[in-house]
């Protein structure tokens, strides 16, 4: 019974990677408003209804394909900041190299950043069980920033008091121990790196900026500055 069960585990598997390897050959094809489980199961050869036992709706299907987006730049975050911070590197050489891995994964994953950073897709909501999976990057951000706040400190500005209670509440929810004014400048900070990845990805630095790399560099330096993390 054990040998059936593995087997038919193993199945089940393989169909769910091969009909969300094939959805996301659609979302580069199509993009996700054209998405469908009905052409899905058509291009793998499967009925709707067998389809609708791994997904019983397209939305479902989108909030699979956005959980392993966010994953999956998560982990290469997670995985460069982890390296970084084995070979001693300081917080701020932790932010610049965590802001490459994040470009690094846009540029080789184009569609994938597009479904997760790009525009909403409509009739969407996405539900709470993205909310872990889009947290990860940030999450390695805040972490650096508490590394370097607990050791060679932070330079900011005051905050202006009419920030002061957003900023308050931005620290509760999901940056707690961090100064509030920290918080906002990392939110500011978040924003401006998906807003420099989503020009270069999206065609907006063309005729603009012709080396992406060392303009990228030079602005991820930037953001590290505008969070207050040393030089050195």
């Amino acid at each position: 019974m054990n040998t059936v069960r593995g087997a038919r585990e193993r199945a089940r598997i393989e169909v769910t990677a091969a009909i969300k390897d094939e959805a996301r050959r659609m979302l580069a094809a199509e993009g996700a408003a054209k998405l469908s489980l009905r052409a899905v199961a058509r291009e793998l050869g499967m009925v709707s209804s067998a389809l609708y036992r791994y997904f019983p709706s397209r939305d479902e299907l989108l909030t699979a394909l956005i959980i392993d987006a966010y994953d999956s730049v998560g982990a290469a975050a997670e995985a460069v900041d982890g390296h970084a911070r084995a070979a001693g590197a300081p917080p701020r050489a932790r932010w610049i190299a965590v802001c490459e891995a994040v470009r690094t994964w846009a540029l080789e994953h184009p569609h994938e950043y597009a479904l997760i950073y790009g525009s909403p897709v409509p009739g969407y909501s996405a539900p709470m069980d993205t909310v872990g999976p889009a947290s990860r990057v940030a999450n390695v951000f805040i972490g650096i920033l508490r590394t370097a706040y607990e050791g060679p400190g932070l330079a900011l500005p005051p905050l202006p008091p009419a920030l002061r209670p957003e900023a308050d509440r931005m620290t509760a929810d999901f940056a707690e121990g961090l100064p509030p004014a920290v918080t906002a400048a990392l939110v500011a900070a978040w924003a401006q790196l998906v807003g420099l990845v989503s020009f270069e990805l999206f065609g907006q630095f063309n005729r603009v900026v012709e080396d992406r790399a060392a303009f990228f560099a030079h602005a991820a330096d930037q953001l590290a500055h505008g969070v207050g993390l040393p030089s050195v």
